[in-house]
């Protein structure tokens, strides 16, 4: 059972009591990332993230590390596209020290600017980075065709023109603007007690200052044709990246959706991953997943494959997305997909860490919170009509988007010809 509370400022608790675990996880959450910036400070958030870990106002960042991992903690944090998460996870008896570090990372953060200057250099080689893994430089292609000229379609990290811009000033401010306590979310699981808890957070808490920011620029979908990019590089293997507009993040058919990745390609026993590397042996790595955001999101097929049979390849995924719109998955296969959904969060839910991430990422992003048993309770009303519904919404020519990485020049017209769905 999960319990929140609302402090006076506007900030949120959620906690999920696990009293047979020796651990606990606290995750203290941002509504803000990648989609709040401008176009001129792209990466903020996540520069901003970076910093935090450089020292605060009680802890200098040797300080910070060395209090979580001396105790056998693990100290971490993240930034997508809509939210920022500060986490770590501990033995249950060091939940307050855990506490008390990540909330003086976020509201006070030290900012100094030679750490600024330092960490802009790290951010940059990571830039560069991912530019050189072409298996993960092919999805920020395809962001680019899904959401032109919008901060959904540029990195998280920014550009290289972007974070060489930002300051120390700019810094400060987006964290005093954005940072706020109706702004954050303190998730907690594991071994706690909710009313010592509450105490505590509301006397870490209670005077951060109360401001609701929740300005981002919403999307217009009005893709009309079907859109390819091909990035000509000499690799050893073409790396693919596929992508259809998709449901926001709370749409009615949600769970038909994950279902439909399921079955298309979350597993080994998925359709693409049998059709495409099981019988014919055409990529290595095969498979989809789906984004999901406030008001949009998306369905991506990813590979990769042998450079000297990617025209099959994508005949054959387009087949497989073509043939789950007008044929009804078996009783069988809906079976398995659904127990497949509800086993891998069972499983995730065990676990303490999985858990704060759950309860946390829900009560940021809807300010819900759902439990195992209304989820399962939900799924088991999805229907195989539902999936097909599901799929002849998201699977339509106008909103393909097809990004490559490999040595396919010659072959760009052909790939051009091939990008339609029945």
């Amino acid at each position: 059972m999960y319990k929140k509370v609302k402090l006076d400022n506007g900030l949120r608790l959620i906690t999920h009591s696990m009293p047979k675990r020796h651990s606990v996880a606290v995750g203290i959450w941002i509504k803000v990332g990648g989609r709040y910036e401008s176009e001129e400070h792209k990466g903020i958030a996540h520069f901003l993230e970076h910093l935090v870990f450089k020292g605060s106002k009680k802890y200098s960042c040797r300080k910070l590390k060395e209090s979580i991992e001396g105790v056998g903690g693990s100290l971490n944090g993240f930034t997508s596209e809509e939210m920022t998460c500060y986490l770590a996870k501990l033995p249950e008896r060091h939940l307050n020290l855990g506490l008390e570090i990540l909330s003086d990372m976020a509201i006070n953060p030290k900012l100094m600017r030679e750490e600024i200057d330092k960490e802009r250099t790290v951010i940059l080689e990571e830039i560069k980075m991912y530019k050189d893994l072409p298996q993960s430089y092919v999805h920020e292609l395809l962001d680019e065709l899904l959401w032109p000229k919008h901060a959904l379609g540029m990195p998280i990290a920014g550009t290289a023109e972007s974070v060489s811009r930002i300051n120390r000033e700019n810094m400060s401010s987006f964290q005093k603007k954005y940072y706020t306590s109706s702004n954050m979310v303190v998730s907690v699981a594991g071994n706690l007690e909710h009313d010592k808890l509450t105490k505590k957070v509301h006397s870490i808490f209670s005077g951060v200052k109360t401001k609701h920011i929740d300005e981002f620029s919403t999307v217009r979908e009005d893709q009309k044709l079907p859109q390819f990019k091909l990035l000509a590089k000499e690799t050893e293997q073409t790396h693919l990246s596929l992508g259809f507009h998709a449901f926001k993040r709370d749409h009615p058919l949600r769970h038909a959706l994950g279902l439909l990745h399921v079955i298309l390609g979350a597993n080994m026993s998925s359709r693409l991953f049998n059709e495409l590397r099981e019988k014919r042996g055409l990529a290595y790595e095969i498979g989809t997943n789906t984004k999901r955001f406030h008001d949009t999101g998306a369905f991506i097929v990813h590979a990769g494959i042998d450079n000297h049979k990617v025209e099959e390849a994508i005949m054959l995924i387009l087949k497989e997305l073509e043939k789950i719109k007008y044929k009804l998955v078996s009783t069988d296969e809906f079976r398995r997909a659904k127990d497949f959904y509800l086993g891998q969060l069972t499983l995730a839910l065990e676990d303490a860490l999985d858990h704060m991430l759950w309860i946390g990422e829900c009560t940021t992003a809807l300010d819900k919170t759902y439990t195992l048993e209304q989820v399962i309770k939900e799924v088991n009303r999805v229907k195989c009509q539902d999936i097909q519904e599901a799929a002849k919404n998201i699977f339509q020519e106008s909103h393909l988007n097809l990004a490559l990485i490999g040595p396919l020049k010659d072959s760009e017209q052909n790939i051009t010809n091939q990008l339609h769905i029945g």
